[in-house]
């Protein structure tokens, strides 16, 4: 198989499985059991707020990533902060179908953007 098709089964592995088990998840704790679970602990809160960072800093990725190909991320950016990872899976998976995932992308005005 190309390095495209195991990317791309790889990420629907993942969406799917991800998708699944969050959903499980809400049917037994609820959307806001979920916040207060991560607010129960000190070790519980610092895997909270180490889940936003890295979202913020998957987030501001796509911000230059979407940007890069003509496309409106703030929608991206916040189903992310309402779903968490599954919304930046969705995108990759996006990207690799959108016909512009095809050409080379040129990473200079991503690193002078930072």
């Amino acid at each position: 198989m190309k390095r495209a098709t195991w990317k791309k089964w790889v990420l629907w592995m993942l969406l799917i499985d991800f998708s699944v088990f969050s959903g499980w998840v809400m049917w037994q704790v609820g959307y806001w059991g979920i916040w207060q679970a991560g607010l129960a602990s000190p070790g519980a809160m610092q895997i909270l707020l180490d889940l936003v960072i890295a979202g913020s800093l998957i987030c501001c990725w796509i911000v230059l990533d979407a940007r890069q190909r003509g496309v409106n991320p703030w929608p991206w950016v916040l189903v992310t902060f309402a779903v968490g990872t599954i919304a930046p899976l969705v995108y990759l998976l996006w990207r690799e179908y959108s016909p512009q995932s095809q050409q080379p992308v040129n990473p200079a005005p991503l690193a002078s953007s930072l």
